[in-house]
């Protein structure tokens, strides 16, 4: 029997939980790098996961704290949405995936491991699903967080400028 090995999963298990949202939280860090904040624009932030499913995982988290879809304003709901294209457009540009998953867990048995609405952007390449996940329950990474967090806020910097947003700040 072969055995395979991710140890750095270890980290994610072990790792001692907050008190209160770990979202909120890093919003009033100054800290992006270390929390993986690629853009911060008026209403809405985008950040990659720090355990990804895949390569350039990220995630759209409203500023303000809420639960459920139902709260987000019409602002935020237009921002978040806004990202949501962009993000697509600069992984298109930066990692050139050939598809994407897009979602939402809502609530605890909608598998939410976290009380903060937000969006995941999984950007997914032809043969990346192989027997490493089912057989060995490993996913393979093929690059380094700080890495790919390099390549992408330079992106949306770039992105976002040309586009001409104003509101957003560059953490």
């Amino acid at each position: 029997m072969k055995s395979l090995w991710s140890p750095w999963r270890m980290e994610y298990i072990l790792e001692r939980k907050p008190e209160g949202c770990i979202f909120c939280a890093k919003l009033t860090e100054k800290k992006d790098e270390e929390n993986l904040i690629l853009y911060r624009g008026k209403r809405a932030i985008v950040l990659m996961n720090k355990f990804p499913y895949n390569n350039g995982h990220l995630m759209l988290i409203p500023k303000r704290h809420c639960v459920d879809m139902e709260e987000l304003d019409d602002n935020e709901l237009h921002e978040l949405f806004h990202l949501l294209k962009a993000s697509v457009q600069v992984l298109k540009t930066t990692l050139g995936p050939h598809g994407f998953n897009i979602g939402l867990n809502l609530g605890k048995a909608g598998g939410a491991g976290e009380e903060h609405f937000h969006f995941h952007i999984v950007p997914r390449w032809t043969g990346d699903t192989n027997f490493m996940p089912v057989l060995g329950e490993t996913k393979i990474i093929p690059e380094y967080l700080v890495k790919t967090y390099q390549k992408l806020r330079s992106a949306f910097e770039d992105f976002l400028d040309k586009k001409g947003r104003k509101g957003g700040r560059k953490g």
